[in-house]
């Protein structure tokens, strides 16, 4: 992760996160542990709990506490409550700067600072109950501003601004072109293949795999079951995309005629209920289904547990579910199956993406006074010398303008 070591030697020096208090709830990987240690360097004091209960590396949690004694607060394949009293942990850090993915922090301060406890998962809400309302106000306004990384968190976020509810600035991560054009495409791509091929070692060649969602993530996921021989088929809401699938050579149909043909079924939209039951009694038996959104909650596997007989675990990561005398297997319990299958993104990749989050906190803490109550994208002069760092890292070199071309682009007089 050649940039965010650039970052990290010049945190290292500089220290703009001295004095801060960061709580950041992020998938616990390799990754994000070199995040971590950058964070550390510029002078934060790092917590860290999982955003998922099925994405933390074990050895990695143990290795930041016991060799950078920063706080962690994950364990793979952690329960409900034990996912919550995490949270609670890094919200009991008291917090300058939160680092979401998946809005799960800032969505607890919000509930907190809007009184709404009983929206609170019982762990935290029990927590909240304890403090007196002086210490409630405290809590959220020590925030001086968040940043959050993935497409869905970035949906709540500019939802809770456009309600007029938001209580501090928000850096949308995903927004910069070196994040989503890189993490969501190529990253989520091969990672939610290399999970689907983890958990089940099925032949891709020659098989219909089904592509819920034509967004960033889900073209990055085509384009590589393509490459690998799969017959692609897009569902979509959208009709840009759904016309950029089809210009960019899928055919694109609606769910209730995929789920008749598919094999593979992957959601990657960000929305609830993607694939329902009346889906899943029409496809075949043996049929895959698989999820890379945030949030186990694309696959509506409620409604499958009342309409099916199972779970019966046939191999770690796959359980078969029994439907109308057909074998459906879901992967991962409905969870982001590139990280509970799979070790999550490259370090390449994620090496921008984390650069993104390391220079957005800087960025809250000099310019937080100015930021208001919105959802604000890095600066776009930040997001280019990412790039140019990432070249650079990659040995590419580029031309640049001359002097000549600058003026032609500048002017308006100089025609044909």
């Amino acid at each position: 992760m050649p940039v965010l070591r650039l970052i990290r030697e010049r945190f290292s020096r500089e220290r703009p996160l001295a004095g801060r208090r960061l709580s950041a709830c992020l998938h616990v990987t390799t990754e994000t542990a070199n995040l971590a240690v950058t964070l550390q360097a510029g002078g934060a004091d790092v917590a860290l709990c999982a955003s998922n209960p099925l994405s933390t590396q074990d050895d990695v949690a143990a290795h930041l506490v016991k060799d950078h004694g920063i706080k962690v607060f994950a364990i793979k394949g952690e329960d409900h409550a034990t996912y919550y009293e995490h949270i609670r942990a890094a919200l009991a850090h008291r917090p300058d700067i939160t680092m979401d993915d998946g809005a799960d922090l800032v969505g607890a301060l919000h509930m907190i600072a809007l009184n709404r406890l009983d929206d609170l998962a019982p762990p935290v809400r029990q927590w909240v109950e304890g403090l007196s309302g002086t210490e409630r106000r405290a809590l959220v306004g020590g925030v001086a501003g968040s940043t959050e990384e993935t497409t869905t968190g970035v949906i709540r976020l500019k939802a809770m601004s456009r309600d007029g509810v938001l209580q501090f600035p928000v850096i949308a991560v995903n927004d910069s072109d070196t994040k989503h054009l890189f993490d969501n495409r190529y990253g989520t791509g091969q990672s939610t293949l290399d999970g689907i091929l983890r958990a089940t070692n099925v032949l891709v060649a020659g098989s219909t795999m089904v592509v819920a969602g034509y967004g960033w993530c889900g073209r990055g996921f085509a384009l590589r079951a393509r490459g690998a021989g799969a017959n692609v088929l897009v569902t979509e809401i959208d009709p840009l995309k759904a016309l950029e699938a089809q210009m960019d050579g899928y055919r694109v149909v609606p769910m209730a005629d995929a789920a008749r043909v598919g094999d593979v079924f992957v959601t990657l939209t960000g929305n609830l209920h993607v694939i329902r039951v009346e889906h899943m009694r029409a496809m075949k038996d043996g049929a895959i289904l698989a999820n890379s959104g945030h949030f186990n909650v694309e696959i509506d596997l409620d409604g499958l547990k009342r309409a099916a007989q199972g779970p019966t675990p046939v191999r770690e990561l796959v359980d078969e579910w029994r439907l109308d005398g057909k074998r459906l297997f879901v992967l991962a319990d409905g969870r982001l199956i590139n990280l509970a299958a799979a070790e999550g993104h490259p370090a390449s990749v994620m090496d921008m993406s984390f650069a993104n989050q390391a220079l957005a906190a800087e960025h809250v803490v000099r310019h937080a006074r100015d930021l208001g109550k919105d959802v604000h994208r890095i600066p776009r002069e930040l997001d280019a010398e990412i790039a140019r760092l990432k070249l650079a890292a990659m040995g590419v070199a580029i031309d640049t303008l001359t002097p000549e071309q600058q003026k032609y682009l500048a002017s308006w007089e100089m025609g044909t």
